[in-house]
């Protein structure tokens, strides 16, 4: 019996291109079995100003629990920290290299940027890093997709710009990385590199179906570093980082969160089995508001 699903996912091309790479994986798996992409605009996609807020889940969220689709698939960076209700992540698919990097002009050397260097980006996390490495560095707003962006630093508009890897491998635009960032200084956004699914809670027969693409590593992951930035109270605008690596049943996470302006930061690990993931990065982010996040944040005293 042929079965059909309404795959919900955003028009951008990168956001077509990871959920092409999950509806390829997913055919494989289940004979018989059709998969129809369906696309949305977000309220992220069509309100780009600055400080707007950076929802890329709700309209497809909203689409998922009227069943118009059957399943979403996302980032697992643009997730909500506490999922809409009546949904769950039912699978981690796929995860590239969750680090970020520089692009710069094709006649400028990433590994020299000049002093009081443009470098845009977004993201209060990015800014506070490049803040914290390079206080001199001139931190420009600069939103929109992964080709806008690029065009931007072509253009000369900036210096350099702080993108995802996973973002431009998946675009194919990996001649455009100019250097790597390295996690000891740029910890990455929590579950950045990773996609997810997501089902609505109680559809068994579609949460089998995705599971059977599921990777336990990669979902022990995200669940660590998503745990973690809950455990701080975090969303787009908190300033932290999470990294996780599971390797034969165990992970690792590091977990940081930084002051705004990168003038201090507070850094955490541990470690345990990837059974535990949620419990780890629980107790990793309750271990840093002990030692002072909070304040760091700027936020009252609880």
């Amino acid at each position: 019996m042929s079965v059909r699903l309404r795959v919900g996912t955003r028009r951008s091309a990168l956001a077509r291109a990871q959920t092409d790479q999950v509806i390829r994986a997913l055919a494989r798996d289940r004979a018989g079995a059709t998969f129809v992409a369906t696309t949305f605009d977000t309220s992220g996609d069509r309100d780009r100003r600055p400080g707007a807020p950076a929802d890329f889940t709700d309209t497809i969220d909203r689409a998922l629990q009227r069943g118009d689709v059957d399943l979403a698939v996302h980032s697992a960076k643009d997730l909500p920290l506490t999922l809409a209700e009546g949904l769950e992540l039912a699978a981690c698919p796929f995860r590239a290299d969750p680090r970020d990097c520089l692009v710069v002009r094709r006649t400028a050397d990433a590994r020299v940027l000049p002093k009081d260097a443009r470098v845009g980006s977004s993201s209060p996390r990015r800014r506070a890093q490049l803040l914290r490495w390079r206080p001199d560095l001139q931190v420009v707003e600069i939103r929109g997709n992964v080709d806008s962006r690029l065009e931007r630093v072509r253009r000369g508009d900036v210096d350099a710009a702080v993108l995802a890897v996973a973002g431009l491998t998946r675009l194919r635009q990996g001649r455009a990385i100019g250097r790597i960032l390295p996690t000891r200084e740029f910890v990455p956004a929590p579950a950045q590199g990773a996609i997810a699914v997501v089902v609505r809670h109680g559809d068994r027969r579609t949460a089998e179906l995705v599971g059977a693409v599921d990777r336990p590593g990669v979902h022990a992951e995200v669940v660590a570093e998503r745990a973690f930035g809950l455990a701080m109270g975090g969303d787009c605008e908190t300033p932290l980082g999470a990294c996780a690596r599971a390797r034969r049943g165990r992970l690792t996470l590091l977990g940081e969160v930084l002051e705004p302006r990168g003038r201090a930061r507070l850094r955490g690990r541990t470690a345990g089995a990837t059974t535990e993931a949620e419990r780890l990065g629980r107790r990793l982010g309750e271990t840093l508001l002990d030692r002072g996040a909070d304040v760091l944040l700027g936020r009252p005293a609880p």
